[in-house]
């Protein structure tokens, strides 16, 4: 596992048990994992996600700002409208128009 794997995945620990995250304890869960991050990259994270909901930016992965289980819902909602909505048909793209077709040729 890499350095920054180790680290992510202590501070979702730390996130999902309710507890602070603080360089410090990014580096305490790395070591017992028996991974070594420098110091110095788990107080960047810990910086990085502090002030932050962690468990609410997990839920909002992909969801274009809605929770996941609504954009789950709304997802379902939507392919139904969408078999609903009549199809586009595709445009045919214009031919381009070759020298012959304009009545005169490269050598005419």
């Amino acid at each position: 596992m890499s350095a920054e794997s180790a680290a992510t995945l202590a501070a979702l620990i730390l996130a999902d048990e309710g507890v602070e995250i603080t360089g410090d304890k990014i580096t305490a869960l790395t070591s017992a994992a028996k991974v070594e991050v420098e110091p110095i990259w788990a107080t960047l994270l810990a910086k990085a996600l502090d002030g932050k909901d962690v468990k609410a930016l997990l839920t909002n992965v992909g969801g274009g700002g809605a929770p996941a289980a609504a954009a789950a819902g709304g997802a379902a909602a939507a392919a139904g409208a969408a078999e609903d909505a009549p199809v586009e048909e595709k445009k045919e793209e214009a031919k381009e128009e070759s020298d012959d077709d304009m009545g005169f040729g490269l050598f005419d």
